[in-house]
């Protein structure tokens, strides 16, 4: 009897600890619901005009396009150049948002901006004496290759003017794609620019592509994204640049991907 009582008291007890686990787990279920249930009306999108800043970091690079006279034996002056690579660097942006209503899920975007670009060119150069495209009749062994690095920096004014296409809000969430033209203006003059081993214009016209969230919180909308910039003008000042370098280059082009941290 002490045994079958042991029993029965401790199923008595199982059931009591189960109706606990489901009473704090349809607990916790009910107050999540409430939570998410939440309809945040931060970012002003029911507003014409709304305003906000973001930060931004971003990679960017060159896009370069060989000359002709780069594959030419008779262009002595490039004789030497093996190769002209172009590589990632990062930099960083901020400025401000003003946004325009046209309807719940289409708005203009004005960011005004101020960013800090650097441009890494590595160039390959065959040794003296070396073989070289250019040098067919060298009949030199030694192969060393060096390597420099030029160098450009650029502090750029911005002024991006983009359609924002929102999906329907769910919940605090909302998907976007953006896109649009960002015109650029760099702040040194072109006599400091010409100082640069590789030169490049002052002005430019991007097209911009990107998409993100956006995240409606209490007292604020959060927006991360993810853009990708290419410029469309052709920048090179072949008669500024390197003459180590300058007839192997006919068409420098700007890059760039960029994460945005809007806050509205």
């Amino acid at each position: 009897m002490q045994i079958t009582d042991f029993w029965y008291k401790r199923h008595l007890r199982g059931r009591k600890v189960g109706f606990l686990l489901l009473f704090v787990l349809f607990s916790a279920e009910g107050f999540a619901q409430r939570q998410w249930s939440l309809f945040n009306s931060s970012g002003g999108d029911d507003q014409t005009f709304s305003y906000g800043f973001f930060l931004a970091g971003h990679t960017s690079s060159l896009r370069i396009k060989y000359s002709d006279d780069f594959l030419n034996p008779e262009a002595t002056s490039i004789r030497n150049v093996r190769a002209i690579m172009p590589t990632y660097s990062p930099g960083f942006a901020l400025g401000f948002l003003l946004t325009t209503r046209l309807h719940d899920q289409m708005n203009i975007l004005i960011t005004p901006k101020v960013g800090f670009y650097e441009y890494r060119t590595e160039i390959d150069m065959f040794s003296p004496g070396n073989p070289s495209p250019g040098n067919p009749t060298d009949n030199s062994t030694d192969n060393q290759i060096t390597t420099n690095t030029f160098l450009t920096e650029e502090t750029l004014v911005e002024v991006p003017i983009l359609f924002k296409y929102k999906s329907h809000r769910f919940n605090n969430t909302r998907m976007f794609f953006v896109g649009g033209v960002n015109p650029q203006i760099r702040t040194k003059k072109q006599d400091e620019a010409d100082e640069d081993d590789l030169v490049l214009k002052g002005k430019d016209l991007a097209l911009e592509l990107g998409m993100g969230f956006d995240l409606y919180f209490k007292y604020f909308k959060f927006s991360p994204e993810i853009r990708f910039s290419h410029g469309l003008r052709n920048l090179y000042q072949e008669g500024a640049t390197d003459p180590s370098i300058a007839a192997a280059l006919s068409d420098v082009r700007k890059k760039s991907i960029t994460i945005y941290l809007n806050f509205q």
